[in-house]
């Protein structure tokens, strides 16, 4: 397989990393379907990226980190962006950001205390990111063709908030449980 085939979704990864800030950009200028365009493009890039490196044997170590990066650049820019907007409640940007920061706090302590914990994602943790990637997307389809439909709006951010909790509360189980086995005597 050629140098550059290897490193497609590498490099899929990349340009979501450079598709992040613009849709915060978009989003704050008004241009609503753009953003929802390059949204659902940094979506399908995601997606795309994670089915061929798992079918075609092309993960790396250097894609194991930059895919959850660039997918927390992109739910950052927009919550951010849309929460600007009054788009997306504060407390949700909120609750978004604290799990994501209480994640890397979590491992960072567990490589600190040198912790038997497998750093990877959780089913609950990638539940949650679908969840919250579809809540903006959402949002976004809202703005764009400028519906109003609080409750709906509502209950997909309550809903968005539920996932977010849930994998919240289980990486915090992970974490517990391995400063408990961490801390037993041998």
């Amino acid at each position: 397989m050629s140098l550059i085939l290897r490193h497609i979704p590498n490099i899929l990864t990349a340009i979501r990393i450079f598709l992040a800030p613009l849709v915060g950009y978009l989003v704050l200028n008004h241009y609503d379907l753009a953003a929802l365009l390059v949204f659902v493009i940094a979506g399908a890039s995601d997606a795309l990226d994670g089915f061929l490196a798992r079918r075609f044997g092309l993960i790396s170590r250097f894609g194991e980190y930059l895919d959850p990066a660039a997918d927390k650049l992109l739910m950052l820019s927009s919550f951010i962006t849309l929460t600007m907007m009054d788009a997306v409640p504060l407390w949700l940007t909120a609750l978004v950001i604290g799990r994501d920061i209480a994640i890397v706090i979590g491992v960072g302590i567990a490589r600190l205390f040198s912790l038997p914990v497998k750093i990877e994602p959780l089913a609950v943790g990638k539940a949650s990111t679908v969840v919250q990637v579809g809540y903006v997307a959402l949002i976004l389809l809202l703005l764009t063709f400028d519906v109003g439909m609080p409750v709906l709006a509502e209950s997909a951010g309550i809903i968005a908030a539920a996932f977010t909790l849930m994998s919240w509360f289980s990486y915090g189980q992970l974490l517990l449980r391995a400063f408990v086995l961490g801390r037993r005597p041998a």
